[in-house]
């Protein structure tokens, strides 16, 4: 590390990265889809570029490759990595930068790496220096794979990425981006579906080693909270335009556009007092007791027991493998290889989805965490609701009605009905797997994970959404690994670490006094700020609807 931390001390404050007048165009409607972005990234630097689904980050970010999405085009401006521009390159000499001046770290390392390829070769593959030998290649990689604190023996480099945890992919990820040692380094929301222990792991990795690499990184996240613990600049993207940018103190302190501070008041900020005290229940709706569940011969859960009542939220909460998925699959019979009792309204439910009856299907309903995967993608958003509930209720006298009511109640416009999924963003795609959801009519809703991937305020809708769907009496089990949503949207939680559930309670008990060392450690270590500007609440969580500080920001 001496001669990235030499290379860093020499060109300290220098700009690696100078992006001017940038615009990018969609074909053939030629509808601008970046507008004459302009900004600058020091070496050794973090630039975070925030803004909602459809703003134009992930765009603006991939043109720092000077790469276009189908459909999109570099119409103008200046990509300008060191004294090259990118915009102005051919197709060959782009490819001979990237990796080496300028590199990326997707959002989804799964899908990123090569399913069929052991790790050493990615990460070699990677390197993109043919004067080294091949002992001083290995070299490289083991020395990359140690800064990213991921084992750098034989055995672990063998390994296929399937073999691997989310955060462990991740950093395999974060590996092959670092091992040219490239000057400017764009990084995708690569923690938005880490858990907050995993999360604070990775950032940790991408902040020392752009410090000590020298690198000029550009963040793009929907997390405020990230964005404000990691970055030194901001910028705020806005329909295709930075309507804000500059050091990240200041525009968290003093927002001057009326998008940055509505984006700061959705963040969920970690609230440890403050909650009402849960109604005694009567009989629950869901009740589970003594699970136990696994695959094959590996257990997975333990001793589980938790309940649901009508019109409660209860949130399961813990790191990536801890159990919770399994648990919630469980529950829905989609995973059925478990043993102990699931209670639906007094009656047991069967281990399979297949052999429980039609209505006790459509009474409990499931939400995937991953909307793209969830819909068919030859199939339009009208047949994607009717076909559950043709299957579970029966034809319906009028579709149409039954499509426009589960739009209504998922906050989408009807006529969105006739859309493909892929004429629709991450949060509206979200929304329509809810809608096929709530269309049949179910008692219990089971959501998996269903905001990690969305922007804050979409987060908030979404959240505002599910508890209007409380108050209509609708059970939430909401899976999650956002201890601060979690503090915001539940009435009771669930601490699985392990497989075991280590603390249960009211939400308010266990976020202001946990008596378990693992839910300290969750809690210290989510991210989390004040909101300082004037007219800021002191304390705003998902509250903000009901308080009225949250108005949409108007055209203009």
């Amino acid at each position: 590390m001496d001669e990235n931390t030499e290379r860093a001390r020499r060109h300290d404050g220098e700009t690696v990265l100078v992006v001017d007048g940038l615009t990018v165009i969609g074909r053939p409607s030629d509808v601008e889809i970046i507008s004459g972005v302009s900004i600058t990234v020091r070496r050794g630097e973090i630039l975070g570029l925030v803004g909602e689904s459809g703003s134009g980050k992930t765009t603006l970010g991939l043109s720092l490759l000077a790469h276009c999405k189908r459909a999109t085009e570099i119409v103008g401006g200046q990509v300008l990595v060191g004294d090259r521009d990118l915009a102005t390159l051919n197709e060959r000499e782009v490819r001979e930068l990237r990796g080496r001046a300028v590199a990326y770290i997707p959002q989804s390392p799964a899908s990123a790496l090569n399913p069929a390829l052991r790790l050493g070769t990615q990460l070699t593959e990677a390197l993109h220096d043919d004067a080294l030998t091949a002992q001083e290649t290995r070299d490289r990689v083991r020395e990359v794979m140690r800064e990213v604190a991921l084992p750098d023996d034989d055995a672990f480099l063998r390994r296929y990425p399937h073999q691997l945890s989310g955060g462990q992919q991740q950093r395999v990820a974060i590996a092959m981006a670092f091992v040219g040692r490239p000057d400017v380094i764009v990084l995708d929301e690569p923690t938005t579906g880490l858990d907050v222990t995993t999360q604070a792991h990775v950032l940790d990795t991408i902040r020392s080693m752009t410090r000590d690499y020298g690198t000029a990184g550009v963040y793009i996240s929907h997390d405020m909270a990230v964005v404000a613990d990691l970055a030194d600049d901001i910028a705020v993207m806005y329909r295709g335009e930075v309507v804000e940018h500059g050091r990240a103190q200041t525009v968290l302190s003093d927002p001057r556009h009326a998008y940055t501070r509505q984006l700061l008041m959705a963040v969920p900020l970690l609230r440890t007092s403050g909650h009402e005290e849960p109604e005694p229940v009567e009989e629950p709706l869901l009740r589970v007791s003594g699970l136990a569940a696994g695959y094959g011969r590996t257990q997975v859960l333990e001793g589980i027991d938790v309940s649901v009542s009508r019109g409660e939220c209860v949130a399961l909460l813990g790191e990536s493998g801890s159990g919770k998925t399994t648990l919630s699959r469980s529950v829905a019979g989609l995973h059925h290889q478990f043993t102990g009792e699931i209670l639906f309204d007094g009656e047991p439910l069967a281990t399979s989805s297949y052999r429980r009856t039609a209505e006790q299907r459509r009474r409990v309903q499931y939400v995937f965490q991953n909307p793209y995967e969830a819909l068919n993608p030859r199939k339009r958003v009208r047949e994607q609701i009717l076909g559950p509930y043709r299957h579970l209720v029966g034809n319906p006298d009028d579709p149409d009605a039954v499509v426009a009511r589960a739009l209504e109640r998922a906050s989408l416009p009807a006529s969105y009905a006739d859309r493909f999924p892929e004429q629709l963003s991450g949060g509206e795609r979200q929304r329509v797997c809810i809608a096929r959801a709530v269309a049949t009519g179910p008692d219990l809703l089971v959501c998996d994970e269903i905001t990690s991937a969305l922007d804050v305020s979409v987060q908030a809708e979404i959240v505002k959404l599910l508890r209007e769907l409380q108050d209509q009496g609708m059970a939430l089990l909401f899976v999650t690994h956002n201890i601060a949503l979690v503090s915001n949207i539940a009435e009771r939680v669930a601490i699985l670490n392990k497989g075991e559930i280590v603390e249960y309670g009211p939400v308010g008990e266990v976020m202001s006094s946990p008596r378990h060392e693992y839910t300290r450690a969750l809690i210290a270590d989510t991210p989390d700020f004040e909101l300082s500007f004037p007219g800021a609440p002191e304390r705003l969580g998902m509250d903000a609807e009901r308080k009225g500080s949250t108005d949409r920001v108007s055209e203009g």
